[in-house]
This record gives structure tokens, sequence and C-alpha cells, in this order.
């Protein structure tokens, strides 16, 4: 029953989320919004409402490790399953843009969590400077938005142009009642992922940390799984980047800024673990993105094969850590000792090299 209450709630979420995105570009299209700003803001918002939705739930509910696990654990799925898959699909390209400005952007946001949580929680000062960098961030993003050429804002109109005078959703009491459809299915699906996840700690023996980590993160990243693998066999290769790096800065900055805002003077309570190893995790990943992204300035298919390969190494560790199981300490000297210095030093040599010449 559980199961099922899980599969119904991803599956609200999912739409929710669909609904939501259309219903909001289409009514902003309407009013005459740029359809670049709408990308950059609505579409955004959209993908990583799950996120927003599944987080502000729990904090409802009292389960601030599920809200906490599932940002960070969603920021680590994304780049290492995300990128990884579709990588692995076809070799990613990446815009010059995301090396210069938007990944220092997320690992910036990534540092702030890490220095904000180190007295154990984000309080109300807290998730009110998270939120007010993301409706600076949102500003930025706007007025940059006026830069781009008439020619990139065409490409962004032919992808995402306004409904059809004769379609169903030309007018705005349609794209209204999607809005609010989406969000209903947000709320109800958010609750019954929360309610089923808490059900799979009691049953599995884990924390609600773990299961926030793992299979709520991997749940709430659903759009942007679909979103990004989708772009990537479309060819559409840089969207399938840009999409998950500008989810992981929004869930850190508007998903834990509301929750840490609801939260009222309770705040969020961050646990022990979350703060010597998982966030460590997350901010290691974010900083792995510049020597890879840099590299030639695509993601090949032996670095897609690496990221799928650690997010394995991660999600076994949380079992094995979990359970306390007598294979832990001979399976974090293999990693510590070996597997991640080999990889560090991999990357430091691809960066050292600097990136290669594009083919023209």
């Amino acid at each position: 029953m559980n199961l099922l209450l899980f599969l119904a709630g991803l599956v609200a979420l999912v739409v929710g989320a669909n609904l939501l995105v259309r219903g909001a570009s289409r009514l902003a299209l309407s009013l005459g919004i740029s359809p670049l700003v709408v990308g950059l803001t609505v579409v955004a918002f959209g993908t990583s409402a799950p996120e927003v939705a599944v987080s502000v739930g729990a904090v409802l509910d009292g389960r601030t490790d599920i809200a906490i696990g599932n940002v960070v654990g969603s920021n680590v799925f994304n780049v290492l399953f995300i990128l990884g898959v579709s990588a692995l699909i076809v070799p990613l390209v990446v815009n010059v843009q995301l090396i210069r400005q938007e990944v220092p952007i997320m690992i910036g946001a990534s540092l702030l969590l890490l220095v904000l949580g180190l007295d154990g929680r984000l309080g109300l000062f807290d998730g009110a400077l998270l939120a007010g960098l993301l409706v600076a961030y949102t500003v930025f993003l706007v007025v940059q938005s006026r830069r781009e050429t008439a020619a990139a804002q065409a490409d962004y109109v032919a992808e995402n142009r306004a409904a059809e005078p004769g379609a169903w959703d030309a007018k705005w009491p349609a794209q209204v009642a999607l809005i609010a459809a989406g969000l209903a299915c947000l709320v109800i699906g958010s609750d019954w992922l929360v309610d089923a996840s808490v059900a799979f700690a009691k049953a599995l023996g884990v924390s609600d940390l773990v299961i926030g980590l793992t299979i709520v993160a991997a749940g709430t990243s659903m759009p942007e799984v679909a979103a990004s693998i989708t772009a990537a066999f479309k060819g559409e290769r840089d969207i399938a980047v840009g999409n998950v790096v500008g989810s992981n800065t929004f869930n850190i900055l508007g998903c834990l800024g509301l929750s840490s805002l609801v939260s009222g003077d309770a705040g969020l309570t961050m646990a022990a673990s979350l703060l010597s190893f998982d966030i460590w995790v997350m901010l290691a990943v974010a900083l792995a993105c510049l020597p890879v992204f840099v590299s030639g300035r695509e993601i090949a298919r032996w670095e897609g094969g690496v990221f799928v390969a650690y997010y394995v190494a991660y999600v076994a560790y949380l079992i094995l850590a979990a359970q306390q199981h007598d294979a832990l300490p001979a399976y974090s000297a293999a990693m510590l000792s070996f597997v991640i210095p080999l990889t560090v030093v991999t990357l430091v040599v691809v960066l050292l090299r600097g990136p290669a010449p594009r083919p023209s």
C-alpha cells in the first residue's frame, strides 16, 4: 500500500509540475512577458516544484530531515545520475556561460549552505538570506536576458511559443485553471510522497535523512530526469546541462529558503551526518563540474560513466552506513585511499590541460 502511495505521489508531482509549467508559460506569454524570462523563471521553478512541495510539506509535518535530505540528495542525483546517464546517451555540450557564470554560482550556493549550517540549523535569518538571494539571482537573470541576441530569443520563442488563438488553453481562464490544477497536484503528491517515505523509513529501519537523500531525492528529480534525457535524445545537449545546473541552484536558494521560513522560530535542524558527509559530497560534486565541463567544453561518455558509478557508490555507502554493515570499514577505506584520490588526480590533470579546441 505504501509503495502504491509513493508511486501515486510521484505521478502527481510530475503531472503537477507539467501542468504548472504549461499554464504559467502560456499565461506569461499571453500577457506579453519575454519568452526568455519565462524560461529562466517559470520553467526553472516548474522543474524544481516537486522539491519545493515535498520539502515544505515535510517541514509542516515536522520531518525536517526529509526536507533537507531531499535537497542535498537531489543535487547529488542531478549531477551524478542525470548528467551521467545523459552523457552516456550522447556527449553533452557545455555552454560557455555555464562554465563562467552558472557553475560558479551553483558552487557558491553550495558553499553558502555549508557555512550557514555549521551551527547545526537553518533559522529564519538563513531562510530569508537564501530566499533573498534567489530573488536577486532571478532579477539578475532577467536583466541579463535583455542583452540576448534577437536570434537567441527567436530560438526560445520557437520552442516555447504561446498557445495558438484557437487552442483550448489560449484564454487566461484555462491558463489559470492549469496553474491551479498543477499546484493542487503538487500539494497532494507531496503529502503522499512524504507519508509513504516515512513508512519506508520505519519498515527498513533507516532514518528519514537516508530516505530523503535517496528515494525522495530521486523521486522529486523526475522532471529534471525527463527534461535532460529527452533533450539529450533530441540533440539539445546544452539544455540537458543547463537544466541540471539551474535546478541545483534553485533547490538550495528556493527550496531550503522557503522551508526555513516556513519552519518559523524552530528552524531546520541539520543532522550531524549531513554536516560531516552529505553536504561535503554535494559540494564536491559541484566542484567536480568545473574540470569536467572545461575539458573540451563537453561531458564525454567516459566522464558520464564515472558520474553514474560515483552515484551508485554514494548510495551503496548510505545503505551500508544505515545498516552498520560489517563491510562498511573496508568499503570506506577503498573509496578514501584509492578511488577518490585517483579521480581527483584525473580531474586536476584534465583541468590543467585546459579546454581542448572544438571542431569547427
